[in-house]
């Protein structure tokens, strides 16, 4: 059920687009039973988990790697999941009055959604430290298309930039750090790289992969100085700041620090640079906040300096791993309780303030401090949530933001008895650092509600007459917020049945629930995190009341800050630079590119030849020429020679087909059908194909070229033939192994069940090459429609022709011969009808999907060349893009579809069957893999030709 848990938003999310029969239904409503419906999934799960219960399921992927999909759930992973899930349920109820029915894209929005938060899922379930590295940067591709919902702003297209910039760049130092982790250890499995933890502070890469993992986390975590993405990403939809940036992606970072915790807390530098970040860049957050006078913005900073206490607390946990005393590991054992409590509760407060920010938007029309104020009386019940969360988010009783920051202060204190780090009185600097920080919390908590709600109204200032907001808007924080006072007044049956199962799964090293249970109430006596509290709400009064006659405190700096203005100073800096070296070579040449391309050939193969010396030419051991294999080698060459020499593309056209159908006839003589058939039609498809690009081409040079022209053409022509030619060589004398063939041919029938070899290794062995074949074709194709269509449409000429003229132009092929027309009504129903035979006999005997769709997309060119496109698109009524699209997902499901069988990705199976009329008859999954490749080839040839004769 855990894969299909992460799987279910992905398949509900290409379900959306096709719900516009439901016009009369906000999609919201067909989005809102998934995450409903796996949130009821993992609370049902909370009885096993708080018991000890780990649930781990592995399914093969690419064993031989290393990479399994791997998903595992115990308590830290359950609590993620219940975040991900029931505050997703929350926020697509929210969204569905906070955007309404205003544009078309909002099916669009619940698709990236949806999209996120199968991503976000996968993170905290997956065991694999590649699978979670892939889902780690799909909810970077997520985010981006979330926070750029409303991408005709610049600055949402500027901080969706920016923050996929930061956390990409995070990611890919976390994946380098992964693979250092694998060389290590041997395994990408975080559970058994945990077993070996012990060995691994001792290895010269410990250092190096933690740095590089805690990269990926700060990044995503925004931690100070990476911190900067997050207040732009606030350009997001007010429902999805409440998702992504309080409860659920900026949290992935923190996921990572604790699940890796047991990996690299052996190392007192994991002490020093999870703590010490994570405790500046909360006293860094929280004085930027008050400095805001945008409310979202504010929230921006505070939880920015949230996200910091929590990072702090897990890096002080991690002190407990050098103790074996009970008692000092369960007192620095309990800031990694108050990390996981902190982290409910911030889940919480944040997700409902932001909420709060988006009902003052939506009612008021601003989101300015200046011009608010005065709302408690209009909206009283929108004041109360921001109250509770308010006060809950400054630690302030009765509140559970009290009892996770009396946690926190008895952390840092504590900490102050921790030798290990041989820190003396420097250690005295964290708890200073916390209550100052804490301070700052609890004055922009205090402008936040105070500012916004208190007052008078300054109904000048607003662009509409403030009201409370519908009942739609606030249900959602309204419940959200109320988990602030039951968590209060239930912390330890919350500690029980959550916290204390997801700190023993951070802990790990068989850690129970009970070995890490820590009592958490209110009245703890006349301690000193009591009178840093005290301190805090005095302090915190006294500024909030006088804040406003401290320049350096009342506003913003002008102008961005420096760390803003060095990543748009860096970013300028490379796309300048970018573009100058780009100008250098991109001069809009063909010619000039492809020598490029052909000079590194020959320098880096050619190179790697000539000064290896364990490469040896094979000259030995060759099968005798005959001479038909001579003829049609001369032929061939001799066509290919007189293509430079043509006077016209025609002309170029037939000796280039010539020199094709000659490779066609060598196949035939080394007895490969299946490759003779495929260059054949290849061949026949590339001369209309090209004779179609002749409209767009300019009119053919007759004039001479320079001699330096010819010799460069003919240097680089001659050493790409010549390093070619050495490679074929080489790889006869020097390769190590036995030839593979010997174990395709022996094994095509025996282990996948079909006797044509070719066919079994296009969709069996190598399936792999033809499901990325059949991407990249998908892909140029679409390439091609944009990059014609782009061109049409911004052709600016005054002698070019008009789409419109275009289409009513006919096919520039189109035969005017009775005889042609009259044979071609037969000839395409047998090509069409041999094309199925293909297809079907393709296991067994020359053929296979991709043969057949050429043979097909020729049956359709013939039609097309016969009687005009327009006959075409009248007899099959098709959009050929969507035909690609369904082809490569017929292909994509078939792969994914052996993991039900628990069998890694596209994995065949076949059988024989006593089948009615029939008889025993042979059945394949690898049928319908080789049906998606039919469709998508048919799909990618019909949509260029359609493309380059004008068609839509």
């Amino acid at each position: 059920m855990l894969h299909i848990a992460i799987l279910i938003p992905f398949l509900w999310a290409v379900l959306i687009p096709m719900m516009r029969w439901l016009p009369r239904i906000h999609p919201g409503w067909t989005v809102l039973p998934v995450p409903l419906s796996l949130f009821v999934y993992f609370l049902s799960q909370i009885s096993r988990i708080s018991q000890g219960e780990t649930q781990f399921v592995s399914v093969p992927w690419m064993p031989e790697i290393g990479i399994d999909l791997s998903v595992v759930l115990d308590g830290w992973s359950l609590l993620f999941a219940l975040l991900i899930t029931g505050i997703g349920t929350l926020v697509v109820g929210y969204s569905m009055f906070y955007m309404g029915k205003r544009t078309d894209s909002i099916r669009h929005f619940y698709v990236y959604l949806l999209m996120f938060m199968g991503a976000m899922l996968g993170v905290v379930l997956s065991d694999n430290l590649m699978v979670l590295y892939a889902f780690w940067e799909l909810t970077s591709i997520a985010s981006f298309l979330l926070i750029a919902f409303w991408y005709r702003r610049e600055r949402s297209r500027y901080g969706a930039l920016k923050s996929m910039l930061i956390t990409v760049f995070g990611g890919l130092a976390m994946f380098a750090g992964f693979n250092l982790l694998y060389l290590m250890t041997g395994t990408y499995s975080i559970r058994e790289i945990a077993t070996q933890a012990s060995l691994l502070p001792e290895h010269s890469l410990f250092l190096p992969a933690m740095i590089l993992v805690l990269l990926g986390a700060f990044t995503k975590s925004a931690q100070f100085p990476f911190h900067i993405w997050l207040p732009d990403a606030m350009e997001a939809p007010t429902p999805v700041s409440a998702y992504l940036h309080s409860a659920t992606m900026v949290k992935a970072g923190l996921y990572l620090v604790a699940r890796v915790s047991p990996i690299f807390a052996g190392g007192l530098e994991w002490f020093w640079i999870v703590s010490l970040t994570g405790l500046i860049t909360l006293l860094y957050g929280s004085f930027k906040a008050i400095r805001q006078t945008d409310l979202k913005a504010l929230l921006a900073y505070s939880t920015i300096s949230q996200l910091g206490l929590i990072m702090s607390l897990l890096g002080v946990g991690s002190a407990a791993s050098f103790f074996t005393d009970s008692e000092q590991v369960a007192l620095f054992g309990l800031a990694t309780t108050a990390a996981v409590f902190h982290l409910l509760n911030h889940a919480v407060f944040k997700g409902s303030l932001f909420m709060v920010v988006g009902i003052v938007d939506h009612e008021t029309g601003t989101r300015d401090l200046r011009k608010l104020g005065g709302l408690m009386k209009l909206m009283p019940i929108t004041f109360v949530i921001a109250l509770i969360g308010s006060f809950s988010m400054a630690g302030l009783p009765p509140f559970s933001g009290f009892l996770s920051k009396e946690m926190f202060f008895t952390a840092m204190v504590s900490i102050l008895e921790f030798d290990a780090a041989n820190a003396g009185s420097w250690m005295l600097l964290l708890p200073i650092l916390a209550w100052v920080a804490s301070v700052f919390t609890f004055v922009y908590s205090m402008i936040l509600v105070f500012k916004t709600f208190g007052g008078n109204v300054k109904n000048n200032k607003l662009d509409k007459q403030p009201h409370e907001a519908s009942l739609g808007l606030l249900a959602s924080p309204i419940l959200l917020v109320s988990l602030a006072l039951i968590f209060a007044w239930i912390p330890n049956g919350l500690s029980k049945s959550l916290i204390d199962p997801a700190v023993a799964a951070i802990r790990g090293g068989g850690a129970s629930a009970e070995s890490t249970h820590v009592s958490i109430h209110f009245w703890h006596g006349w301690t000193p995190e009591l009178f840093m509290t005290i301190g805090v709400v005095l302090l915190g009064i006294l500024l909030y009341r006088t804040y406003t006659r401290f320049s350096l405190l009342d506003r913003e700096w002008s102008g961005r800050d420096t760390l803003n203005r060095l990543y748009n100073g860096t970013l300028r800096l490379m796309e300048d630079g970018g573009r100058r070296i780009t100008d250098l070579y991109m001069t809009g040449s063909v010619r000039r590119y492809l020598i490029y391309i052909f000079l590194f050939l020959i320098v880096a193969v050619g190179g790697t030849l000539m000064f290896s010396p364990d490469i040896v030419l094979g000259m030995d051991d060759y099968a005798p020429i005959t001479f038909y294999e001579v003829a049609l080698v001369v032929v061939m060459l001799a066509a290919a020679a007189a293509v430079p020499f043509a006077k016209s593309r025609v002309n170029a056209i037939l000796f280039t087909g010539a020199a094709g159908y000659m490779v066609t006839a060598l196949f035939l003589i080394f007895r490969a059908p299946d490759l003779a058939l495929t260059q054949m039609i290849v061949e026949t498809v590339s001369v209309i194909l090209f004779l179609l690009c002749f409209k767009f081409l300019p009119k053919l040079k007759t004039e001479k070229e320079k001699p330096t022209f010819k010799w460069t053409n003919l240097i680089v022509a001659a050493g790409v033939g010549v390093t070619v030619t050495l490679v074929a060589f080489a790889s006869m004398g020097s390769s190590p192994f036995e030839p593979i063939s010997n174990y395709f041919l022996n094994e095509s029938y025996e282990s996948a069940g079909g006797k044509n070899v070719v066919n079994v290794i296009l969709v069996d062995f190598r399936g792999f090459d033809t499901l990325f074949e059949i991407m990249v074709l998908g892909i140029a194709s679409l390439g091609i429609y944009g990059l014609i269509k782009l061109g049409v449409q911004t052709q600016t000429e005054p002698h070019a022709a008009k789409p419109s003229e275009q289409k009513r132009a006919g096919f520039p092929l189109v035969a005017n011969d009775v005889i042609l027309r009259t044979m071609s009504r037969v000839i395409v129903l047998i090509i069409i009808s041999f094309s199925l035979y293909l297809f079907f006999a393709g296991h067994n005997h020359p053929g296979g999907g991709f043969i057949a769709a050429l043979m097909t997309a020729a049956a359709l060119i013939l039609l097309a060349v016969s009687f005009g496109m327009d006959t075409v698109r009248r007899i099959i009524r098709v959009n050929y893009r969507v035909l690609t699209a369904i082809g490569l997902s017929i292909a994509l499901l078939t792969a994914v579809g052996s993991f039900a069988f628990g069998a890694p990705f596209l994995s065949h199976a076949f059988g024989h069957f006593d089948l009615p009329v029939l008889g025993d008859t042979e059945l394949a999954t690898a049928v319908l893999f080789d049906l998606g490749v039919y469709l998508a080839v048919v799909g990618v040839v019909m949509n260029i030709i359609f493309t380059i004769k004008g068609e839509d």
